[in-house]
């Protein structure tokens, strides 16, 4: 501001100085007084000039970084002002342009969505490397076993994983296998046809991964693994359906119930049970019950991974 008030002091210096003289124009008179170089006009030129100087004084003593002079987006942090004031007249600081512009927000942005891209991909890798290793068995005798039907696959190649489980359409069930490798899946293959109880059992590629069981519910002790022969996992229970109408479901058509366990929230439209008997043959013969109706819903039956640990009673802090 401070050089365009001395610009203008230039400015009217020039058209003092070139203002055409009467001279030129007509021959002087007498008693005729020349308007140049008459004192009115000295006087006033003089006090112009000191006017504006008193201006420029003015203008000089203003801070140019001041708030008011920029509009509010242009500072969108305070602190930022006071460290780099002439940067941010400029318009040329570096920590406006890189921390606070929509810019380099989206960038930002695009970097962690570049790294959950990552993450997603090796996690869809990891998905289809365990789906190239597993293999869909069908047609399974309701009395065979995981471990029966594990050791099946045993010189195929080191088992991972084997879960049966239940058709609620039929008395045959199915499963999968996982092996370590993708040569152990393939050699699987083979064994398609071969006679597992009363009927031959059927091996094909499998679509999908098995979902892995939490670690802590596996069986730690051998009486845990036991205790799992004797239980069955229900699911698709209705939840009108008590804990005591479970009991007696199964307790009229299998067999004796020792313990049971009743889940469900408020999310999923069903619920979910263990069912603990007092003998392994009961929880065999409750396969069977895959497909009943249990209030008014089929319960699905399959057997269980994980037994029904009692409950630990909380202490009560004094």
């Amino acid at each position: 501001m401070a050089a365009v008030a001395e610009n203008a002091i230039r400015s009217d210096d020039q058209f003092i100085h070139h203002r055409p003289s009467l001279t030129a124009t007509a021959a002087p008179t007498v008693g005729y007084v020349d308007p140049v170089s008459s004192s009115p006009i000295s006087d006033s030129k003089s006090e112009f000039q000191s006017d504006v100087r008193k201006l420029v004084d003015l203008l000089s003593k203003l801070n140019p970084s001041a708030k008011e002079f920029f509009p509010t987006s242009h500072f969108p942090d305070r602190q930022s002002q006071s460290q780099s004031p002439t940067s941010d007249f400029n318009g040329t600081n570096d920590d406006l342009t890189n921390n606070n512009s929509p810019n380099y927000r989206r960038k930002r942005n695009n970097y962690n969505q570049g790294r959950r891209s990552l993450n997603g991909r090796a996690l869809k890798a990891q998905r289809e490397d365990s789906i190239r290793r597993t293999v869909y068995v069908s047609d399974i005798d309701q009395h065979v076993t995981e471990e029966r039907l594990a050791a099946l696959f045993i010189n195929c190649g080191q088992v991972v994983d084997c879960r049966v489980c239940g058709d609620p359409h039929s008395v045959l069930r199915f499963a999968f296998i996982e092996f370590a490798d993708e040569h152990g899946a393939r050699a699987a293959l083979n064994l398609g046809g071969t006679m597992l109880g009363y009927y031959p059992v059927r091996v094909l590629p499998s679509k999908t991964a098995i979902l892995p069981v939490n670690p802590t519910f596996l069986p730690r002790s051998e009486d845990e693994r036991e205790m799992c022969a004797r239980t069955v996992y229900c699911t698709n229970i209705d939840k009108k359906v008590t804990q005591n109408d479970v009991k007696v479901f199964f307790e009229t058509f299998c067999g004796e119930v020792s313990r049971l366990r009743l889940l469900g929230d408020n999310v999923h439209s069903t619920r979910i049970s263990f069912v603990e008997f007092s003998m392994a043959e009961s929880a065999i013969v409750a396969l069977n019950c895959s497909g009943m109706i249990l209030g008014s819903l089929p319960v699905r039956v399959s057997p269980s991974k994980t037994p029904v640990r009692p409950r630990v009673p909380r202490t009560t802090m004094h």
